[in-house]
């Protein structure tokens, strides 16, 4: 009798139970408002024990990488839009580590309010003249870029660029669109041919490189560099090779130079006035290094007087542009919303390596690039 009544109760009292689980998840989900007082997600424990400011909205591969290796992810949410310096310098204080682009500066200001046990500042970026490296070598800290993922996009852009500014592409396109189109004339919006020109490149690094090995497709006459260091005649490829010449050389040979150094003290202004002067009239000018290269007064006078024939750049000072800026309103010069790594595939490789850098910087590895 007591096993044929415990078969009878037992589905009942199974039943209930659910019923009663039920009930207790209805009623949590009814007064647990979505987004207001939700559990945090369970802390990984073998994820490094360490604090870490990201001041960008990065790619999800490289932001889900970043929090299964540290415990504790504090993300800038806007993806378009810099982090304010006030918003930096409140969230950067006790950090073990900073993820920053080159919109943030990271000077002795945002060190100290870090505090000594700051460990690392890793930059999504191949420059890191928006960090004081002195400062930070001071401390102790540890500071990595992203340099080489982005040379092939950047290259790309340069071409592009030049190819654009030396074609008049921006001008032509708007004459289609305002009805200036009219009868084929055998000189409107005539453009430079690449296969008449000497190129100069200043600062042959590897996106200067990069740039020159593009160059050959199209059979340019001559090839310079200039840079800090002669490394004598440099082989581009088998029918072109890149001579070295003085800056001031490079500037009078050249009928198109291109610029892709590295923004230091020695670099910083370097194309002034005097520059532009010595560069031949009929000239262009390719700027895809730091906007801080160049005297924008000056490009904007030589420009206007036909000192040069025209500018493109993707780089400018400051970062955006003003609209109303000068360069704009000039119908010889094209000018770009700095997107020089701007593709896909490498800005995952650039967000990838940022976080590595962090990562093995914060475990007391050998970062995969460390400036200092």
């Amino acid at each position: 009798l007591s096993l044929s009544l415990a078969r009878f109760l037992f589905p009942l009292l199974l039943s209930s139970s659910n019923h009663g689980e039920k009930r207790v998840e209805a009623r949590e989900a009814k007064h647990v408002p979505v987004g207001i007082c939700q559990r945090p997600p369970p802390i990984n424990m073998a994820a490094l024990a360490r604090r870490v400011l990201v001041t960008r909205k990065l790619v999800p591969e490289a932001l889900t990488r970043l929090k299964e290796k540290v415990q504790h992810v504090e993300v800038w949410p806007e993806q378009h839009e810099a982090m304010p310096r006030e918003e930096l310098l409140r969230q950067v204080a006790g950090v073990d580590g900073i993820l920053c682009l080159l919109t943030d500066k990271i000077d002795s200001k945002v060190l100290d309010t870090a505090g000594p046990q700051l460990q690392v500042v890793s930059t999504m970026s191949v420059g890191f003249d928006h960090v004081d490296v002195d400062q930070v070598k001071e401390r102790g800290v540890k500071l990595g870029n992203t340099p080489d993922v982005l040379t092939d996009a950047t290259a790309d852009l340069t071409m592009a660029l030049l190819l654009t500014t030396a074609r008049r592409i921006p001008e032509s396109v708007k004459a289609a669109q305002n009805g200036d189109w009219g009868t084929w004339s055998p000189t409107w919006m005539c453009g430079v041919q690449l296969s008449e020109c000497v190129v100069g490149i200043v600062g042959l690094g590897r996106i200067g490189e990069a740039v020159a090995q593009r160059l050959q497709g199209f059979n340019v006459s001559g090839l310079l560099y200039s840079g800090t260091t002669d490394r004598g005649s440099v082989t581009i490829g088998p029918s072109l090779s890149a001579e070295y010449a003085s800056f001031d050389e490079l500037l009078a040979r050249a009928d198109i130079v291109v610029a892709t150094c590295a923004l230091t003290d020695k670099t910083a202004g370097i194309f002034d006035a005097k520059a532009f002067e010595k560069m031949k009239t009929g000239s262009l000018f390719i700027n895809s290094a730091r906007g801080g290269v160049v005297d924008q007064d000056a490009l904007v006078e030589a420009l206007k007087t036909n000192q040069i024939r025209a500018a493109g750049l993707d780089v400018t000072t400051p970062e955006p542009l003003p609209t109303e800026h000068p360069l704009f309103h000039l119908p010889n010069c094209v000018v770009l919303p700095h997107i020089g790594s701007a593709t896909d595939a490498t800005r995952t490789k650039m967000a990838t390596m940022a976080v590595d850098n962090l990562v093995a910087g914060l475990a007391g590895d050998a970062m995969p690039a460390q400036v200092v």
